[in-house]
């Protein structure tokens, strides 16, 4: 577990410098990225890896401007703070942005409202002015790939080409901006709602990748279908239109791009960990040997 001491410092000299006095330190979460809770209502996300792929502020500058976006016209997400520019801000070499404290409730989310929620975003996304990279994440995983040795050879080569085979498939298709990574960890229930959160990974792309990544556990890891078809359902109920085929190729995707990242966001998994790499591996293995 990282040492939070400098980045905690960071986030709350930045607060200070816009006349918040930081009143408690509760540690959301300390790992890659510390979020840290500053006062009643502000919430610091700092970016603690200092050799992972991305650094700098790009990424961050891109997910304040969506965020900033879908705040705007009323979408179910978690809002910047508005007590502070939106930055991205950096202090003692560190990347940070800043976002209201939401209070989570313990209930599991409706499985259709998950697809309601999303499909609300999208809409709301698809008139964003500013022009995103194209399938970002899925090129950001094959040069991470073409440039670290993470797997043993084959799979390697495996999910290279996994990667590329998705980049001739999907550049054609039609494309927006997206939430990048809307798996279930990235959505909250609170007394608030369903809201979404962690914008980073925002590009464009079809909307096939977002609903991919938001089934993608429930289909394969867990094998819950009803769990699938409900959020498919509430997707479709609120005007969403999928393609199946399009679907199924963003289901191969993502699963190439989540394996890609394992080693840097996990260097020493626990079993549970080792056991959902083992299970996307050989997942992957039997699409590349079905030629899917």
């Amino acid at each position: 577990m990282p040492d939070p001491t400098l980045p905690l410092r960071a986030a709350q000299e930045i607060a200070l410098a816009h006349g918040i006095t930081p009143d408690r330190c509760v540690i959301l979460q300390n790992s890659s990225t510390l979020v840290v809770r500053l006062t009643e209502t502000l919430v610091a996300r700092v970016v603690q890896d200092r050799e992972g792929p991305r650094q700098g502020t790009e990424w961050f500058a891109r997910e304040n401007a969506i965020a900033q976006h879908l705040t705007e016209h009323g979408a179910p997400v978690i809002p910047l703070h508005p007590d502070l520019p939106p930055g991205p801000h950096e202090h003692l070499g560190y990347p940070l942005n800043f976002w209201q404290f939401v209070t989570q409730v313990e209930a599991e989310p409706e499985p259709a409202e998950i697809g309601r929620t999303l499909h609300r975003c999208h809409a709301i996304m698809r008139e964003f002015p500013q022009p995103l990279p194209a399938l970002a994440i899925v090129r950001e995983s094959l040069e991470i790939l073409q440039d670290r040795m993470l797997f043993p050879p084959r799979q390697q080569q495996m999910l290279m080409d996994h990667l590329r085979r998705a980049l001739h498939t999907l550049e054609p298709t039609t494309q927006q901006a997206l939430h990048g990574d809307a798996h279930l960890g990235n959505l909250m229930n609170t007394t608030r709602g369903l809201l979404w959160t962690d914008w980073e990974d925002t590009f464009a792309g079809p909307v096939e990748w977002d609903i991919a990544s938001v089934i993608w556990n429930a289909q394969v890891l867990e094998e819950d279908q009803a769990k699938v078809s409900q959020i498919l359902a509430g997707y479709s109920e609120a005007g969403g239109q999928v393609n199946a085929a399009l679907l199924e190729s963003c289901m191969t995707a993502r699963a190439a791009v989540m394996t890609a990242w394992y080693p840097l966001l996990y260097p020493e998994p626990n079993e549970e960990r080792r056991r959902r790499l083992a299970l996307r591996l050989a997942w992957l293995e039997e699409r590349s040997a079905a030629g899917a």
